[in-house]
């Protein structure tokens, strides 16, 4: 098992999304953070599990994997020992906005 570390943007990018489920409706945010976590479990134990990303360099790997219940990816990238959430990207919404955060 790796460990995964979450980039600052994508904390923000988490505490965001969850800022707003919650303003929806009660208990939402919890289970948006729930399916979360069951996902950061999945990609610390198994992150070849999941897509690489096609149109990225051969030589990054950046995978995505979406959340199930919630219109969210988690875009990743396996670096040696560790695991970094790049971004917690609404699936709709601004793709590829995160790519500035890679340094090749």
């Amino acid at each position: 098992m790796k460990p995964v570390r979450l980039s600052p943007e994508a904390v923000e990018e988490l505490a965001d999304s969850a800022a707003w489920y919650k303003s929806r409706q009660p208990g939402l945010a919890e289970k948006f953070l729930d399916e979360f976590e069951r996902t950061l479990v999945l990609i610390a134990t198994r992150p070849a599990l999941f897509p690489r990303l096609l149109d990225m360099p051969p030589d990054l790997n950046i995978r995505r994997t979406l959340l199930p219940r919630f219109p969210y990816a988690v875009v990743f990238i396996e670096l040696g020992g560790e695991v970094r959430v790049l971004a917690v990207a609404h699936a709709k919404r601004q793709p590829g906005y995160w790519l500035d955060r890679v340094q090749e």
